[in-house]
């Protein structure tokens, strides 16, 4: 793929960049282990005030980030300022919690003293996707960054811009030069980096087949790697539930993004006694949708990230309705410039379909009629992946049971699937493994020492 930057909301190739060569990436990695040397002897305190000048800076700028990130990926720009925002918050986080999450754990034992000591590895490899293109970045910079780590980003070859304001964020933050450095390349030249020994370890977010190959490859070379894949994420809603509250949020947790959210709800779960009910009330909400330009204040979709993406939902949606699903509104391209992509959602999809468990990278919603909690929780789990889960219910006995039940790396009761700062994010099954964020994150890519002192 081309690095260059095409405007989702018109077709228009704005502007493109020359591919990084070997001779710069090994200066790149060369400039990086460096900053390291550097970084892991400085105090908590100075690269707290780097990270909080970091935070200031997406603050104060984040009309201007999410410009960039509308102009490469085609989110409403109200949602790319909130995502400037929040990586301010997750920068703050780290800088305000790193040293307690790094403290010395002191464990008692026959030694006069002994303790765990966490201490940063090096250069970590970030390969990372363009649908939330700062944040997926800056949760996994924050916190490697405040443990004494240096970051190397090759992001999607789609968002170029957005990964050099990122590189430019924490050069003017005050970090070591080559501390964090974004690498235009292409997919191919990945598994040179991630064999060269002064890379130490690697993070994924993105697609199965991309984190199979980072994950085999650090295998060999004895790397360790956090990955999050793809989700097909549940939100079950029982009849206890505030329904309206339930339909109100769970179309904003599926069309989220443009619909493109590793953790957005995708297959929806509805009780019989309740589904009519639900059902209407939801295609209502999709109806009332307003599409458009992303960059207009009232736009609540905007285009999917390129063609591609469309044909690919499209393809998905066809082959769905083949199979015996039923297409209740939408869930169709819209003729035009750029690439837009009516929300839908359908229903009845036979147990056959791959459309039953697979992800659907869009604004489709799958509805699923269910007699009981079990029910749900059994088709639920028959899907491959397990990032994130929702359900809505007042039912303590129902509640805990989902929480036990559901095979996901997070349930959430009565809202919406999201992540934070404060709490650890990742998945299990082929959704990945490792986490991110919260102390988990931050100790991912440390070494966990032990210290005996006889």
């Amino acid at each position: 793929m081309a690095i260059q930057t095409q405007n989702p909301a018109t077709g228009e190739v704005v502007k493109s960049f020359e591919a990084h060569s070997d001779a710069q990436v090994d200066e790149a990695i060369k400039a990086s282990l460096a900053a390291h040397k550097i970084l892991r002897d400085w105090s908590f305190e100075k690269r707290a005030k780097a990270m909080h000048k970091a935070a200031e800076i997406l603050e104060d700028e984040a009309e201007a980030f999410g410009k960039i990130m509308t102009l490469e990926m085609g989110k409403t720009h109200k949602s790319a300022i909130a995502e400037a925002k929040k990586c301010a918050w997750v920068c703050r986080h780290y800088a305000e919690n790193a040293e307690d999450y790094l403290a010395d754990d002191v464990v008692k034992t026959d030694a006069s003293e002994s303790y765990r000591k966490y201490l940063p590895i090096g250069p970590v490899l970030a390969v990372m996707p363009w649908n939330y293109p700062f944040w997926q970045v800056m949760r996994f910079a924050a916190p490697a960054l405040m443990a004494g780590n240096t970051g190397l980003l090759k992001h999607a070859s789609n968002v170029p811009q957005c990964a050099l304001a990122m590189e430019d964020i924490f050069k003017r933050a005050g970090f070591p030069d080559g501390a964090f450095k974004a690498l235009l390349i292409s997919g191919s030249k990945v598994e040179r980096i991630l064999r060269d020994d002064r890379v130490r370890a690697a993070t994924l977010t993105g697609s199965e087949p991309a984190g199979a190959s980072v994950a085999s490859i650090c295998g060999e070379e004895i790397k360790p790697t956090v990955l999050e894949l793809g989700g097909s994420d549940p939100f079950i809603i029982m009849p206890s539930a505030d329904i309206e509250k339930a339909v109100k949020v769970g179309t904003t947790a599926r069309t989220q993004n443009n619909g493109q959210s590793c953790i957005a709800a995708k297959r929806f779960f509805v009780h019989a006694d309740i589904y009519d009910d639900v059902k209407a009330r939801f295609v209502k909400a999709f109806e009332a949708l307003k599409i458009g330009d992303p960059m207009a204040e009232g736009t609540d979709i905007g285009p999917l990230v390129n063609k591609d993406a469309v044909e690919t939902i499209t393809k998905q949606v066809e082959n769905a309705i083949k199979d015996g699903a039923k297409r209740v509104t939408g869930a169709e391209p819209i003729k035009g410039k750029g690439f837009y992509f009516k929300p839908g959602i359908l229903e009845d999809i036979p147990a056959s379909s791959d459309a039953y468990h697979e992800e659907i990278f869009g604004p489709v919603m799958l509805l699923f009629k269910v007699e009981s909690l079990d029910e749900a929780l059994e088709i639920a789990n028959a899907s491959p992946f397990g990032l994130g889960s929702s359900i809505w219910t007042t039912d303590k006995g129902e509640q805990d049971k989902a929480i036990t039940r559901i095979e996901a790396g997070a349930t959430f009761v009565n809202s919406m699937t999201s992540s934070d700062p404060r709490l650890p994010f990742g998945g299990v099954k082929h959704s990945g493994y490792g986490r991110e964020l919260a102390a988990e994150g931050i100790h991912a890519f440390c070494n966990v020492k032990t210290v005996s002192i006889a």
